[in-house]
């Protein structure tokens, strides 16, 4: 079993502890299918164009298909899913075209909250940075891919978590986060196994180079660092998919 395997074990093993607590509690159970759905969507357990079986769903978790359906209509609006009358729900299938178009977006609205960071962080929002870039660290010298990918994408979003902290706008971190979660997404729905496991050395040589613009306190060096860092993953992708398709 994976480390991702495993955490997903754990993750569903959670949720069905949460789902007996809302049952007893009488709230409402689709929040909990919601955070579940959505993180095993993250994590790319399901693959893009793959149908979503609403009644496996449903047994699964011993429910009935409202909150199944309400957990999807989120979703949907998240535009992870979509939902198709008489046809089904399915997992969203971007094109290259529209995952670049969306990292460029991105890049750019990420490398102005770095930059309102340079400029507003604390020095103890410095060392939690530095905590979690330690953590990043400690994943390099892993040689499994699976624990590689998966705590990258944990660590990454922690890492960036902070940033959006340091930039003390609610406006902008709440704006990021729906934007981070379609990130995860594109990146774990790319066909490629234990995706950006590859690339650890580079992606947290960028992080470096962003914590030192933001320590600086120069807003224009952690912009473009970081739009760089971001835009650069589709490179990453594209090269990783490459790569498999030769071993292939």
């Amino acid at each position: 079993m994976t480390a991702s395997d495993a955490a997903q074990d754990r993750a569903d093993e959670a949720t069905a502890a949460a789902v007996a607590s809302v049952r007893l509690t009488g709230a409402r159970l689709s929040s909990v299918l919601y955070d579940t759905l959505k993180g095993r969507l993250l994590e790319g357990a399901y693959a893009a164009g793959e149908k979503i079986v609403v009644e496996s769903i449903r047994q699964e978790f011993g429910v009935s298909k409202q909150p199944v359906m309400d957990a999807l209509r989120r979703l949907s609006s998240d535009k992870l899913v979509d939902i198709v009358p008489q046809v089904g729900v399915q997992v969203v299938s971007y094109s290259r075209q529209e995952v670049e178009d969306f990292f460029t977006l991105f890049g750019g609205f990420e490398g102005t909250i770095a930059g309102v960071a340079a400029l507003r962080r604390t020095d103890a929002q410095l060392r939690d940075l530095d905590a979690v870039s330690a953590n990043v660290d400690g994943l390099i010298s892993s040689d499994d891919g699976a624990v590689r990918a998966h705590g990258y994408r944990v660590q990454n979003r922690n890492f960036h978590a902070v940033i959006h902290a340091m930039a003390h706008s609610r406006i902008m971190a709440e704006t990021s986060q729906r934007m981070w979660d379609l990130s995860d997404f594109l990146i774990n729905t790319a066909g490629v196994d234990n995706p950006l496991s590859s690339a650890l050395d580079d992606r947290q040589h960028d992080h470096r180079s962003i914590s030192e613009a933001i320590r600086a306190g120069n807003a224009r060096w952690a912009r473009e660092a970081m739009e760089h860092h971001i835009v650069g993953t589709v490179e990453v992708i594209r090269h990783e998919s490459a790569s498999r398709n030769l071993a292939g």
